[in-house]
């Protein structure tokens, strides 16, 4: 019995004794790999680790400044290359140093020198051993600045880009048929100049000395959205709406203004779903587009500018639109009561636009595409827009406009000026009485209500003004 308590009394001990000898080596081993690690990072304090290498090149022991410098002078070599763009008789050449293409010194000094410094000592010590053991390979970054490349190219994408012009369509005796053909367009492949250009880099980089470089301009096709080809095949075939307006008392660059306005938007084909935008459709309207000046109102004044009457088109088309039961997405009353708008109805059934900020939109929540062609009586001096499309059976209703809170115009401006010859009196703006003016209108499909909206038109008060001249 006490031989056998001997032997557990030894064996405890053994144990005991190993257990300490080990905890005893591994904190010697700890402490001194700690301050092998210490004197390590001693050492190489500001340096590179040994085992570092950026493409096959050893970079240990050096400084940010070594490796940066090391790049900025393989730069250097390469900054004057020239790469020459063309394209039909059009050519551009820019240098290497406008791209700012060449290796990224910064960012390759940086990574090089983060190697065994995350301030996490186990995970740098395992890169610091086995950067040692096996090597730690970077791959050389470079720049390349594709803002630049793009601003140079711009003069160039301009001349050669062609916009696609789309079909127009005009419905005759129950057909649709093509008044304006289809055509595509081009435009230049930027993103495949771009990758051309990553593809010459290592390249340019690895031969370190200057070169030449030619690119032809890649051309793509746009195809054009609606095909002149499509014609029957849109679904048009019923007349939606209809919506019509006079213009008799307009001064002739009026009526020229509301011709053009409509000219653009006649033919405009809405596919299933899509929103139509009236300042889109009809683009700019200035001078440069071909509009003359008439009236219009600009902040809180009636005045000459390009364009006055392009309003009497959006109230015909927004008429068009009520009448066919087509969502309207977007729509904005005149300031004031304009008599043009009021000469074949009531009041309130107007719609202002002011490209490209005040606008009108639709959406087509057909199945079927929605064509809109215009009627222009010269004589008459009558508006008219037709929605084609096919019809799903909806009937539109409008209420008859409430006008509510009727004020009188406020009593004449009149303003002396010495432009003018004394006595002579020239009126700048129009008398109009304020009011409220609200209508409503109610969709039915199959005799169930799928569309109900109100509109509402607040008209202010406005002053006639005139000068009087006072010179000699």
């Amino acid at each position: 019995m006490n031989r056998k308590k001997k032997i557990i009394h030894h064996t405890k001990l053994f144990i005991k004794s190993s257990f300490w000898f080990f905890i005893g080596v591994l904190l010697g081993i700890f402490f001194i790999g700690s301050f092998a690690f210490f004197l390590f990072q001693r050492i190489y304090a500001g340096k590179i680790i040994p085992g570092v290498y950026i493409g096959d090149t050893n970079f240990e022991g050096k400084t940010l400044n070594q490796v940066q410098n090391y790049f900025y002078l393989k730069n250097s070599k390469i900054q004057n290359s020239k790469f020459t763009f063309y394209y039909d008789g059009q050519v551009a050449t820019a240098s290497a140093r406008y791209l700012g293409i060449g290796y990224d010194s910064n960012l390759i000094a940086n990574q090089a020198y983060s190697i065994g410094r995350s301030n996490y000592a186990f995970s740098d010590l395992y890169n610091v051993i086995n950067s040692y053991i096996n090597g730690t390979f970077l791959n050389p970054s470079y720049t390349f600045n594709q803002d630049k490349l793009k601003h140079f190219l711009n003069p160039i994408v301009k001349n050669l880009t062609i916009s696609p012009v789309d079909a127009k369509f005009v419905f005759t005796d129950g057909r649709v048929t093509t008044f304006q053909p289809s055509s595509d367009g081009q435009a230049v492949d930027i993103n495949q100049i771009v990758s051309q250009i990553q593809r010459q880099i290592p390249y340019l980089l690895s031969n370190q000395k200057n070169q030449n470089i030619r690119i032809k301009i890649p051309i793509i096709d746009v195809k054009p959205k609606i095909n002149t080809n499509s014609a029957n095949n849109l679904g048009i075939k019923d007349l939606l709406g209809t919506g019509e307006s006079l213009f008799q008392q307009s001064i002739p660059s009026r009526i020229f203004n509301v011709e053009l306005a409509a000219s653009r938007i006649n033919g405009a084909l809405i596919p299933p779903g899509q929103i139509f935008s009236f300042d889109q459709t009809v683009g700019d309207v200035s001078s440069l587009t071909g509009y003359k000046q008439a009236y219009i109102i600009q902040n809180g004044q009636t005045v000459l500018g390009d364009g006055g009457g392009v309003c009497q088109v959006s109230t015909t088309l927004f008429r068009a639109i009520l009448n066919a039961g087509l969502p309207i997405v977007e729509r904005h009353a005149h300031a004031y009561r304009v008599e043009y708008y009021e000469e074949d109805g009531p009041p309130g059934i107007d719609a202002t636009v002011y490209v490209p900020t005040v606008d009108l939109k639709f959406k087509n929540d057909t199945n079927h595409y929605i064509l809109i062609q215009e009627v222009l009586d010269p004589d008459t001096l009558r508006l008219s827009f037709n929605l084609y499309g096919t019809s799903d059976g909806r009937i539109a209703t409008l209420t008859t406009p409430v006008v509510t809170n009727q004020t009188p115009a406020p009593t004449p401006l009149y303003t002396n000026d010495p432009s003018l010859p004394k006595g002579v009196v020239q009126q700048t703006d129009f008398a109009a009485g304020g009011a409220d003016v609200s209508f409503s209108r109610t969709v039915k499909r199959d005799g169930k209500i799928i569309l109900q909206d109100t509109y509402t038109s607040d008209y202010q008060p406005w002053q006639a003004k005139y000068l009087v001249g006072t010179g000699g």
